[in-house]
């Protein structure tokens, strides 16, 4: 199995159409034999090329599958509430797999990306071995009332903040400068900062790079009470038959009741990690560590 040596593998990049969207991935083959496949998955606002360093580090002994999420990446644009939904989110992924005849799989979600993980777990259960669970967004019923009523009939704060993100920028290297100091990018390792600012912008014709993601798509998911989200998929937390491991950061801004509400579903304990909502990206080694432990 891998040691975590990092060899440089360049993915191959397809697109399919599900429920008429372009849905993007990003597929690292495995330069050995492969032990696993595995299928990772992005935070809200972010892509699966952030994932790039990850992938390769695992590429002795892992197929390593990213996909953009709908409205993410190099996926198309989605601004309707209803249209981001994670079960929508999920099938999307479900039908790349189909494609690449991957059958059998274990899955990586970080935030979002772990909630899209639950719902493909409950979709396909004959399809997923294992499940690492960073951080994900899945709230029990007392949970999300006590949100809602602290947020009463305000606009969630990282909905604001994400409309208030600066799309455009005059090149990378000031996108690297400016999220490079500031929280809660500037935790990430060098290498998958530089992944997403690559994968996560894309150039325009007058020069300046632009964001891939719509803010207006992140501070929807964000912010959205209508969606099929966050209580939804706690619900079928139930449904999941896939050995899954829930992980979260020691110094999570979120609450931590979340995910002890999460392991409480399935009879299992939190991992907590050193770190914060990202811990998954601040420490390589580390997170091969914890893959190589939790999915094999």
């Amino acid at each position: 199995m891998s040691s975590g040596k990092n060899i440089e593998n360049i993915p191959s990049e397809g697109k399919i159409i599900s429920d008429g969207l372009e849905i993007a991935y990003l597929d690292w083959q495995a330069t050995g034999e492969v032990y696993d496949n595995l299928l990772v998955l992005h935070p809200n606002g972010f892509c699966a090329g952030m994932f790039d360093p990850i992938a390769s580090l695992l590429s002795e002994n892992y197929r390593v599958v990213g996909v953009d999420l709908r409205g993410h990446g190099a996926s198309e644009e989605v601004l309707d509430e209803a249209a981001l939904g994670n079960d929508l989110m999920a099938s999307d992924v479900l039908k790349v797999m189909d494609l690449l005849r991957i059958d059998a799989f274990s899955i990586l979600g970080v935030s979002l990306g772990g909630a899209i993980a639950i719902e493909i777990a409950a979709m396909a259960p004959e399809k997923v071995k294992a499940l690492m669970l960073c951080e994900a967004i899945a709230m029990d019923f007392d949970s999300r009332k006590e949100r809602a009523e602290f947020l009463e009939e305000k606009e969630h704060p990282l909905a604001v903040g994400a409309r208030r993100r600066r799309s455009i920028w005059s090149d990378r290297e000031e996108i690297q400068n400016s999220y490079g100091s500031r929280k809660p990018l500037d935790a990430l390792e060098p290498s998958v900062l530089r992944a997403y600012i690559q994968w996560g912008f894309v150039d325009r014709d007058d020069g300046q790079v632009e964001l891939a993601c719509n803010p207006e798509t992140e501070a929807t998911i964000f912010g959205s009470r209508e969606r099929y989200g966050p209580l939804s998929t706690f619900e079928r937390l139930s449904a999941v038959k896939a050995e899954t491991h829930i992980l979260a950061g020691t110094q999570t801004d979120l609450g931590k009741v979340w995910f002890e509400q999460q392991a409480k579903e399935i009879n299992t304990e939190v991992n907590w990690i050193e770190g914060g909502h990202f811990f998954f990206f601040e420490d390589l080694e580390r997170s091969c560590s914890l893959i190589c432990e939790f999915i094999g």
